[in-house]
């Protein structure tokens, strides 16, 4: 259960007919198994980020599609888990933007706990098949809690890595929320700019200017967390 101010709009989501189709080939898709991430973690980053703290969104395109890794954040891995490749080249723009070391986990629960929403515009997909779950429903859900966060007076920065997520740029009021555009972090895209975006010292410089608490980018180590 998510008890926080993202509840009422699910419930209303949820009773949509396009939601309960969604729903039943879910279902049916866990049954049919195995499918990412654990059922009890789809709505990760709704039930850690409350609708009226979120300062950044992130989009991805669908979770991880091998086992143990995928928990319902957008490029987030479970603590132990390698982190994956996108999310190492990630660290290192924030190294180089920031001065952030590289840790030895990929878990960025941290940030979702500081009001970053990561959010796959696909929410579920099965073992090894990415993309298997595209086309299915999650793209009017995602899109709709999209054209929520646009609808907030108090500006956030969204952060538009890669395809996918920069064709949301429709959804989203420029004028009044920052806007960030960049290739993805994926060692095929990250050297055609996404090095050197800058987009992490930016997102801070619009929140501080806006008399927000700039994010704490940085993901301590295990040992630090544990």
């Amino acid at each position: 259960m998510i008890h926080n101010d993202w509840y009422d709009w699910l419930q209303k989501e949820f009773r949509e007919d396009y939601f309960v189709k969604l729903a039943s080939f879910v279902h049916d898709a866990y049954e049919q198994g195995p499918v990412y991430p654990p059922k009890q973690q789809v709505f990760s980053a709704f039930e850690h980020t409350d609708y009226a703290k979120i300062r950044v969104v992130i989009l991805g395109q669908d979770p991880y599609h091998q086992r143990g890794q995928a928990h319902g954040m957008c490029f987030s891995v479970n603590p132990g888990v390698k982190i994956p490749p996108s999310l190492q080249n990630i660290f290192m723009e924030l190294k180089d933007e920031l001065g952030c070391y590289v840790p030895d986990n990929g878990y960025l629960m941290p940030w979702a706990k500081q009001g970053v929403f990561l959010l796959n515009t696909v929410m579920t997909v099965a073992d090894s098949k990415p993309l298997s779950h595209a086309n299915k429903g999650w793209e009017i859900f995602t899109d709709r809690a999209i054209r929520r966060i646009n609808d907030r007076e108090d500006p956030v920065v969204f952060l538009l890595w890669g395809r996918n997520a920069r064709s949301k740029v429709s959804l989203i009021d420029a004028s009044k929320h920052l806007v960030l555009e960049a290739p993805h972090p994926s060692p095929l895209s990250a050297h055609y700019g996404f090095f050197g975006c800058g987009h992490f010292a930016r997102a801070n410089e619009f929140l501080s200017g806006r008399g927000k608490e700039p994010v704490d980018w940085q993901i301590r180590n295990l040992e630090h967390v544990q």
